[in-house]
């Protein structure tokens, strides 16, 4: 053990080992059955004589706190510690703004159904390969130093290509920067390209995280209304100076943008000069109509900022993603990550490289297509037949949610408490709003979700629907 013992001058110096040991044991830091260094050892370390030492342990042992084995050591014992904490009183205080930022989702105790969006299945992963590939790139071969902090070179290829095929996104290597997902892409476009104060567009209804990042950064967030074609470009302000969205699928409601849309929002970019951030988080997973062709595919004047994680795809705890930049913005990018965090785990780039070049990703991504889209399709039909009274299903194609409305007036937050009451975990669209009351609805996410269980979880849920 490295045990920090600090000494103050040369007196009494067995009662400060002795009183800072006691401390340790009191407050929890050594825990009952730890074992202390020898005498000897720290006495070399402390610069001091053994005997001082161990009139430190020999007080400690004769009132409880330690006890000896001839030829084991010295170990704690259990005393009934408490947790230690920080200085109850201090003057500093955080700014107000994080008065207001909370984890969402907040924890729902007693889920059995769990329909809430954003969850991939854990089942569905393929763990043995993706030990095979983590433990190979664990050996002291398998690394190199530090990282770049755009992430590993083979990591940037592996995405720019995989993006390529599977999303049409225009991107070399040199163009990734990797992340730990769309949050932390977002930071990083806040640091390199805003000031605070500047007026940030956001889809009304979003993603909650997305606001508390752009507000505890000192943007101005505007929401900006959705219709049945994706954002509404007529109603963006003026005086925005970036507009965040999800033109592939939507998020919460779950439309794509249309193409017409599409064109006229980079028009009106182009010509107030304003960058759009486009979050294309699960595009993967498509499963019917035409393929949707992102904003960066579209844009002309690299002012679209393209970002993508790897979470839906593959589990939330691996925390990797992407954001493609134009070139002039690579060392912006390059040094805002460097500051930030410096790069992303370096085993998991490495082996996360080897997944999509070996064509592992590809394959998990048409297995898990399968699946979700029998999800999906069940998940449709059971709404139809059981709430077709009550509910409107929002038209989706992609994705592993998606969003139904009631009629205006109903109150979806006291139906989606009563739902969790009765074991059955998902969102109300009310939860999304940015500005004003959003349309009354209910979200299903079924990618954590088993499909022979999503019935049985839909027909509870109908039973606490008035």
């Amino acid at each position: 053990m490295d045990l920090h013992v600090s000494l103050v001058g040369r007196r009494d110096l067995a009662g400060q080992i002795y009183a800072q040991l006691r401390a340790a044991i009191l407050d929890g830091r050594l825990r009952a059955g730890e074992v202390l260094p020898p005498t000897r050892e720290l006495a070399r370390r402390l610069a001091i004589s053994r005997n001082t030492v161990g009139v430190a342990y020999d007080r400690l042992t004769a009132e409880g706190f330690l006890t000896s084995r001839v030829g084991a050591g010295t170990f704690v014992r259990e005393t009934g510690s408490v947790a230690r904490g920080a200085p109850a009183a201090s003057p500093l205080r955080p700014r107000r703004v994080w008065d207001e930022v909370s984890v969402w989702p907040p924890p729902m105790p007693g889920i059995r159904w769990d329909f809430r969006a954003g969850l991939p299945d854990a089942a569905l992963f393929p763990y043995e390969a993706w030990r095979r590939i983590m433990a190979g790139v664990l050996r002291p071969s398998g690394l190199g130093s530090a990282g770049d902090p755009a992430g590993l070179p083979a990591l940037r290829e592996a995405v720019a290509r995989h993006i390529g095929v599977s999303r049409s996104v225009r991107a070399g290597g040199g163009d990734i920067v990797v992340t730990e997902g769309v949050q932390q892409a977002l930071d990083l476009i806040v640091r390199v390209l805003l000031e605070p104060g500047d007026v940030v567009a956001v889809e009304d209804p979003g993603y909650p995280p997305v606001r508390m990042l752009l507000a505890a950064a000192g943007m101005r967030v505007r929401g900006v209304p959705v219709d049945a074609e994706g954002l509404r470009v007529d109603a963006l302000p003026g005086d925005a100076r970036a507009v965040y969205v999800t033109p592939s699928h939507q998020f919460p409601l779950g439309m794509p943008m249309s193409l017409p849309r599409r064109r006229a929002l980079l028009d009106w970019a182009r010509r107030r000069d304003v960058v759009i951030v486009e979050d294309d988080y699960d595009t993967e997973y498509r499963y019917g109509g035409r393929p949707i062709e992102p904003l960066q595919s579209l844009d002309e004047d690299g002012r679209v900022l393209y970002t993508g994680t790897f979470s839906k795809i593959m589990r939330p705890v691996l925390r990797l993603g992407f954001l493609v930049a134009p070139p002039a913005l690579h060392r912006a990018f390059r040094m805002a990550r460097y500051v930030s965090s410096w790069h992303a785990e370096l085993p998991a780039q490495a082996a996360l490289a080897r997944f999509i070049d070996e064509g592992l990703l590809a394959r998990h991504v048409r297995r898990s297509r399968r699946e979700y889209r029998a999800r999906h399709e069940c998940v449709t039909e059971l709404l139809g037949e059981l709430f077709g009274d009550r509910l409107t299903i929002v038209p989706a194609e992609a994705g592993l949610h998606l969003s139904a409305t009631f009629a205006a007036g109903t109150d979806d937050a006291a139906i989606a408490a009563r739902a969790l009451g009765a074991g059955v975990g998902l969102f109300a669209l009310s939860e999304f709003a940015v500005t004003g009351p959003a349309a009354p609805g209910l979200v299903f996410g079924y990618g954590a979700v088993p499909l022979p269980r999503i019935e049985a979880g839909l027909r509870r849920l109908r039973e606490v629907v008035p």
